[in-house]
């Protein structure tokens, strides 16, 4: 059995239906999902009935936008109450702000004189989270970029005269708040941040684990993260980060995670809740992985109750 845990939906910048994905995904012979759509869970629901109806086993998660330091890192939350009520609330402040960066940037482009309007981003994206990648597409599909390489290397890329920076919350307040919701925080893509300087930082701070597999990690990479993962006694995941058709050809079963991982994952999870559930306020409890699959390394325990 596989799992793949980085994937995207219509949801925020992917271009699949929860239905289109879990069928995608059956037919690449994966038995486990995770959604991680950008700053929103809205989602999880349509992928929970659509992987029960073909028999995949459904992790609700989620990717933020996170820095450290001034360096940018995204944080994915596997294992979420969906209905959490401070994550939901944090979530849609996320959202107005990702709408807001839309409308700059649509400020932005026609300054430079290129006739886009913001209601024809936003009838396109159809979502509460939208991103770049649906500016580019509202360009291509109004005639104003041929296509979307055309639309990022003119005008969205970073420095580009119609870029506008992200907003990132601190990496410390969203591992918090994936921990708060239930979840495990996880650091997406560590190969692509070319800032290893991070992560023993954020393993202090509570990080759970390391996206070790990923569409663009080499294999001389993953194996670099898997050691970084056994150093800091961080858990495994991976996945192939796939958007559908946003660019190029998608990217789903492109990674294909040994469902032991996804055990491991699932034991820390109740490990947790356990925990949570006879814990008293000045009670203290060790953090250490006892897993077979899991570093050898140990950590010293964290404080009482508080979710590392």
């Amino acid at each position: 059995m596989f799992a793949d845990l980085h994937l995207h939906t219509r949801f925020s910048d992917g271009t699949y239906s929860p239905e289109e994905l879990a069928g995608h995904a059956q037919r690449h012979g994966l038995s486990v999902l995770a959604l991680t759509d950008h700053d929103s869970v809205e989602g999880c629901g349509a992928m929970t009935t659509a992987c029960a109806r073909l028999g995949l086993e459904f992790i609700a998660g989620v990717e933020l936008t996170a820095e450290h330091d001034g360096a940018e890192l995204h944080l994915l939350g596997y294992f979420l109450d969906t209905q959490h009520p401070r994550l939901l609330r944090e979530l849609s402040r996320f959202q107005g702000v990702r709408q807001d960066r839309i409308r700059e940037m649509v400020a932005r482009l026609n300054h430079l004189r290129v006739p886009l309007e913001a209601e024809a981003v936003f009838a396109l994206a159809n979502c509460r989270s939208p991103g770049r990648p649906h500016v580019a597409r509202a360009l291509v599909q109004a005639g104003l970029c041929r296509t979307l390489d055309e639309a990022f290397d003119r005008f969205l890329k970073k420095h580009r005269p119609a870029w506008v920076p992200k907003f990132k919350m601190s990496a410390t307040q969203a591992i918090a708040l994936i921990h708060e919701a239930g979840g495990l925080a996880v650091m997406a893509h560590p190969g692509l941040n070319h800032n290893d300087r991070l992560i023993p930082h954020m393993a202090e701070a509570g990080l759970d684990g390391l996206e070790c597999y990923h569409s663009r990690h080499s294999l001389a990479a993953s194996e670099h993260y898997l050691g970084l993962a056994r150093k800091h006694v961080l858990l495994v995941t991976g996945g192939s980060d796939c958007h559908g058709m946003n660019r190029g050809r998608p990217l789903i079963g492109s990674v294909h995670l040994p469902y032991k991982y996804v055990v491991i994952l699932k034991e820390r999870v109740a490990q947790r809740k356990s925990r949570s559930a006879a814990c008293t306020p000045n009670a203290s409890r060790p953090d250490t992985p006892t897993h077979p699959l899991l570093p050898s390394a140990t950590k010293p325990p964290p404080p009482s109750c508080a979710v590392a």
